[in-house]
Parts: C-alpha cells; structure tokens; sequence
C-alpha cells in the first residue's frame, strides 16, 4: 500500500512533502564535506602544535582560513539538517517543534561562532 498519491510521485515530493529537497541538499553537503575535510585536515595539521603567534600569522592567509570557515559552516549546516531529520523520525508532538528549533539555534550559534573566532584569529 502506497501513500503517495499520483501526483505526488510525479513531482518526486512523497508523503511528507520536502523529502526529495532535504535528501538533495544533504547530499550536495556531503560532497561539499568530501573535498573540505581533508583540506581543512592538511591545512591544520600542518600548523598544530605550533606557537600562537605562528597560527595567527598562518590562518591570516587567506586560503588556511576560507578553508576553516567553509569546513566548519558546511559542517554545522549538515548537522543541523541532519538532526532535524533525527528528530523528524523519532520525535513527536510538541516536543519534536521545541527540538527542532534549539537544536537549529543552536546549530546556527555554533557556526557563527566558529566564523567569529576564525574571523578574530585572521584579522
């Protein structure tokens, strides 16, 4: 038995209605996230363990620290829509609304303070 009604498998939609758009910008992260780890695991650990004064100068160029911002953006977004999903599946009622929206605050808050403290270290 289907709840998919015609018209819904055509738009490629579902039951729920954004399954097909989620499931798509999870999957452009994920790819996002397959180039920018390993660049941002290059990028930092060749300056780990060094001095400050040698991780400022470092992460004052530009390419060091667009690398950080993206790899962790991209990465707080991806959580963000991925635990929305989690709550989605296993989380009803009210609590599921609450959730969602600390989880995507807090989501958001920590993205923009890691951009904030790249921001303080580069400048």
């Amino acid at each position: 038995m289907s709840f998919v009604t015609d018209r819904k498998r055509v738009m490629g939609l579902g039951s729920a209605g954004s399954g097909t758009e989620h499931h798509w910008h999870q999957t452009v992260l994920s790819a996002a996230l397959v180039v920018l780890v390993p660049l941002f695991v290059i990028t930092f650990g060749s300056i780990f363990g060094a001095p400050y004064e040698e991780v400022v100068a470092y992460y004052s160029r530009p390419w060091p620290a667009l690398i950080a911002v993206l790899t962790l953006t991209v990465g707080w977004v991806h959580f963000a829509k991925g635990v929305q999903v989690l709550i989605e599946d296993y989380v009803g009622g009210f609590a599921r609304k609450a959730l969602i929206v600390a989880t995507t605050c807090i989501s958001y808050a920590a993205a923009l303070a890691s951009v904030y403290a790249l921001a303080r270290l580069a400048l």
